[in-house]
């Protein structure tokens, strides 16, 4: 059943107001545009914590957000062993990073926190009410119980690829990850998922091979399997065509086309089995 349709309404709506919509904003302090977009956000309701960008600060923060901004205007590299704490920091405390600045600045942020660790970043001048409707879905989501959370298994043997698309998926769905096919098995026959994403070229096992494992097997055989690869060749395409994957998707797709897709699988998916 599409989890939405499970869902109590009424009891989400009063859960998210009863919400502390809680906003980690790191920047200089004593800059315009980080007390600006301070303001901006708890005219949304928001409850902000303004941090400058410095390692202790941030470390020693008791009862951190979940959801951090990291304003990238009037840092430089004096900046880096902020920059560097933060890239680290969100493998263990797993918050959501968002990064705003101009185009150098968004550069230099980059050089020190890995691209696909960063949920958003956003050009300025920023509309502070924009960035707030995005934050409350992103709030929305978070309300859900993870048990109403569709599961998603990713396959690639590329761990940059694999921490990218836990980053963007994770806000809605339930997230686990293997870097080969062998992995992948061993994983499903232990761990049943809502549906798998899949890489195509992959050493030993490729995602070909995987996709035959999967419906060759009495228990998995009606998985769903999404391809998401950098092969685009027609011979590549019509190789598994009778494999009957859901879709096949390419990894250079925009992400919000890509999670786009993501979504309307689940709720053609969930019509289908009505």
């Amino acid at each position: 059943m599409d989890y939405w349709r499970s869902f109590d309404c009424k009891a989400f709506v009063a859960e998210r107001h009863k919400m502390d919509k809680r906003v980690l904003l790191i920047g200089n302090p004593k800059s315009f545009m980080v007390n600006a977009i301070e303001r901006g956000l708890e005219k949304e309701k928001y409850n902000v914590t303004c941090v400058a960008p410095q390692e202790n600060e941030i470390k020693d923060l008791p009862d951190k957000p979940k959801i951090y901004l990291l304003y990238m205007g009037d840092m430089t590299v004096d900046d880096a062993k902020a920059l560097c704490y933060i890239n680290d920091a969100i493998d263990t405390e797993r918050f959501l990073l968002y990064l705003i600045g101009n185009k150098e600045e968004l550069t230099l942020g980059l050089s020190y926190i890995a691209k696909e660790k960063i949920q958003e970043t956003y050009l300025r001048p920023l509309d502070v009410k924009l960035l707030a409707e995005y934050l409350d879905s992103v709030v929305d989501y978070s309300v859900l119980d993870e048990n109403l959370k569709k599961k998603i298994l990713i396959i690639d043997d590329d761990g940059a690829m694999l921490r990218m698309m836990r980053t963007w998926l994770s806000v809605k769905y339930r997230v686990y990850m293997a870097s080969s096919g062998k992995i992948a098995m061993s994983f499903l026959a232990q761990n049943p998922v809502d549906l798998i994403l899949l890489d195509y070229e992959m050493p030993v096992m490729s995602g070909p091979d995987v996709l035959k494992e999967i419906r060759n097997s009495s228990n998995l055989k009606d998985m769903p399997v999404i391809f998401l690869t950098a092969k685009d060749d027609k011979e590549s395409v019509m190789k598994v065509v009778g494999l009957k994957p859901e879709k096949y998707l390419l990894k250079s797709m925009p992400k919000e086309k890509l999670i786009g897709a993501i979504d309307d699988f689940f709720i053609t998916y969930a019509n289908r089995k009505r």
